[in-house]
């Protein structure tokens, strides 16, 4: 696994700006709402919004506004919610999942397949590229200014449960099952370890590059303008040489 992929190449990040930010904590509630509909407000007996309360609060969602989306969803005036996920392809064939959490499928199914089309890529069947990917988690440790112990960092997270370690520039990347990624990020947290991000992801298990121009530029128009989407929570593909 290790090597495979660069954790900034495997979901396309840039929540910088405010209303980026904004945007993240919507598409946080919507998980959130759909998860307490299905197993309830309890965190304590509800794996699920358990994890999804940590990664709120991993991305600086404010402890009032979590408890706001759950007790809307609990009531008889939330939304109602599906999860959806759609693959395809983009430019010089570069697999790709989009994760998506809507109250109208139509709506998504259609802006997706528009935006696939827009720029020289398609959406296929469900199970067209899934294949190619493997879910796990992912925790990446900041290390920009260089001063972390790699022999020390992995020890402890393989020490954690950790299933795999990889250095890349200046980020440690470490691979978990998805039902250990939170439980090894606070692991490390204690230890003192600065967490960049700590997620449930899909990992491929070979990658594209790409080499003509106007695939790369198309590839990274495609995956922007999926992200812009309110429905879409993740995107997630195999292109080796996306530059963030």
């Amino acid at each position: 696994m290790s090597g495979h992929s660069k954790w900034a190449n495997i979901k396309h990040k840039k929540e910088k700006t405010d209303a980026q930010k904004a945007k993240v904590f919507t598409k946080i509630g919507k998980e959130i709402a759909v998860a307490v509909k299905a197993g309830g407000g309890d965190p304590n007996s509800n794996s699920k919004l358990r994890d999804l309360i940590q990664k709120a609060k991993a991305s600086n969602v404010p402890n009032d506004n979590i408890d706001r989306i759950i007790k809307k969803a609990l009531g008889s005036s939330g939304e109602n919610y599906e999860e959806i996920t759609y693959e395809g392809y983009g430019p010089g064939g570069v697999a790709v999942i989009v994760e998506t959490t809507t109250d109208n499928r139509n709506r998504t199914a259609g802006n997706l397949r528009a935006c696939f089309n827009k720029f020289r890529g398609n959406m296929g069947t469900s199970g067209c590229v899934s294949f190619l990917f493997e879910d796990k988690g992912l925790i990446v440790v900041n290390n920009e200014d260089g001063d972390i112990d790699e022999d020390k960092l992995m020890e402890t997270a393989l020490e954690a449960g950790a299933e795999d370690f990889a250095a890349d520039g200046d980020v440690f990347e470490i691979y978990t099952t998805i039902e250990d990624v939170y439980n090894i990020k606070a692991d490390l947290e204690k230890a003192g370890y600065p967490i960049l991000s700590a997620e449930e992801s899909k990992i491929p298990t070979n990658t594209v590059t790409l080499t003509n121009e106007d695939d790369v530029k198309f590839m990274g128009l495609l995956i922007e303008n999926l992200e812009e989407d309110d429905d879409v929570m993740n995107v997630w593909h195999n292109w080796e040489n996306c530059d963030e």
